[in-house]
């Protein structure tokens, strides 16, 4: 993992070792989108649900709005936002944003997951 020291705002976690963290690569293309979007409040959601091939499956979407039980997590002045109970499945993780020859795509390095499905989009936990 290469989180190059992200900040969460949750005064319980030390932002020296946060529970999530974001890669350069998805702060940079977060940073992308809100400009496209001409929204700087804009914030990356993760949430997981259940569903999948594999048992949970990972959600992206873009929010500006945060709930009583939201994590925030920041990197170079972008923020990512998750859920406790999506939290739970995914802490210790980090968010990604890749380009290959499937398209590009956020991406979650999960250390929980036992298992995931070939395209990478649920997983499943022991």
């Amino acid at each position: 993992m290469q989180t190059d020291n992200p900040e969460t705002t949750n005064p319980s976690e030390p932002a020296s070792n946060p529970p999530f963290g974001i890669t350069a690569s998805a702060a940079k293309r977060i940073a992308e989108l809100q400009s496209a979007d001409g929204n700087d409040a804009l914030m990356l959601r993760i949430t997981i649900s259940g569903g999948g091939c594999a048992g949970f499956q990972y959600g992206f979407d873009f929010d500006d709005k945060i709930s009583e039980d939201d994590q925030i997590f920041e990197r170079d002045g972008v923020k990512v936002v998750i859920d406790e109970m999506s939290l739970s499945l995914v802490k210790n993780g980090e968010v990604d944003f890749k380009e290959n020859l499937l398209g590009s795509f956020f991406a979650i390095e999960n250390p929980n997951a036992t298992s995931s499905c070939g395209c990478g989009t649920s997983f499943s936990i022991g």
